[in-house]
């Protein structure tokens, strides 16, 4: 193509504005007809040097779109400063929680190795109560043996000859 034409995409790096921002400018302003001052080749839309001014102009008409870019850019610093201060206040308040927190879960933790050494303590305790008591029933009687008593009851001796049972004779003959 010629020397004079440009590209949408090309017009917009040479202003430093995108290609949308561009087209919003054209549909926006009723007064340029865009047909006038460009040509289609393919879906590449090329623009000649009278558009390239018309479009120029819509730029440098409004104030400077770089100009409005950096002052954004300044605002969006100030807005992070205080955004920045607001979050290292946030930061600093859950710092104090968590420590809080963590003296809280010290005390718990203090607290049950207490309750878990007078439970191993009671228990040891118990243990010494029980092996007395064994030894209290496992008392030696007259003849010098030990009794040993259980928890199961011992079986009274049947001593009626009907209860005991009957010897089984293995053969049988005759009947």
């Amino acid at each position: 193509m010629s020397e004079n034409l440009k590209t949408i995409r090309e017009l917009a790096d040479e202003l430093g504005v995108s290609k949308q921002a561009i087209w919003q400018k054209i549909k926006r302003d009723a007064s340029i007809d865009l047909r006038q001052f460009t040509s289609t080749k393919g879906n590449t839309v090329y623009v000649d040097v009278d558009g390239q001014k018309v479009i120029k102009e819509m730029f440098s008409n409004d104030s400077s779109t770089r100009h409005r870019q950096q002052k954004d850019d300044v605002d969006d610093n100030e807005k992070d400063a205080v955004d920045g201060q607001d979050e290292v206040k946030f930061l600093r308040n859950l710092v104090s929680e968590i420590q809080s927190e963590k003296k809280e879960l010290h005390k718990l933790l203090d607290q049950q190795q207490r309750l878990a050494l007078q439970d191993k303590q009671l228990l040891e305790e118990y243990k010494a109560e029980i092996k007395d008591l064994k030894a209290l029933t496992m008392a030696p009687h007259d003849d010098g043996e030990k009794e040993v008593t259980s928890d199961k009851q011992q079986e009274p001796k049947n001593s009626t000859p009907e209860s005991q049972p009957k010897p089984k004779k293995w053969w049988r003959f005759g009947k």
